[in-house]
């Protein structure tokens, strides 16, 4: 599986970014997907994820109300849409797809929120 993520920019606090994450290969072997991010010095974190069909989704705290995680499986593409955009949000923000067995990764796209 490859993860193409795109949509990423520079935006000033209080505006809106949707990503995008385009999966190709084996895709019908993807289960749940998520979107992480990482700011310079930091962990990696779970920011939203998705079940395969869409139907279950989870957020962190710190973004709940402001995201939304969505996927649409005939395009094999995910989503997250960020709006009220916080300079803390700025990262980079990975995609990733996982099986019962193997994690996959996308390059990462940067999000930069200025004050």
């Amino acid at each position: 599986v490859q993860l193409v993520e795109s949509g990423g920019g520079l935006v000033q606090a209080g505006g809106s970014l949707r990503l995008s994450c385009a999966a190709s290969g084996s895709t019908f072997s993807i289960n749940a997907m998520g979107w992480y991010r990482q700011a310079p010095g930091k962990h990696r974190v779970l920011v939203a994820a998705i079940t395969s069909d869409g139907g279950s989704t989870d957020y962190a705290d710190s973004v709940k109300g402001r995201f939304t995680i969505s996927r649409d499986n005939a395009k094999n593409t995910m989503y997250l849409q960020m709006g009220s955009l916080k300079p803390e949000d700025t990262a980079m923000y990975y995609c990733n797809a996982h099986d019962y067995e193997t994690s996959w990764w996308g390059q990462g796209t940067q999000v930069t929120v200025s004050s």
